[in-house]
């Protein structure tokens, strides 16, 4: 049978955890690139509008 190295096998476990955490977490709050785009520009359509129905006190 061949020895195991303690730190290595709780190094190994830790890096694993952390992947799935983080596999988690990308799921619950990842957005694509398109879906930040998509907002950005719904966000810009909506200024736009709200801007030409802005009423000018001189």
């Amino acid at each position: 049978m061949k020895p195991v190295n303690l730190n290595q096998f709780r190094k190994q476990k830790a890096r694993a955890e952390k992947k799935a955490r983080a596999d988690v977490n990308a799921a619950r709050f990842g957005r694509t690139k398109a879906e930040k785009a998509r907002d950005a520009a719904e966000a810009e359509t909506a200024a736009k509008r709200l801007d030409g129905h802005r009423r000018d006190d001189d």
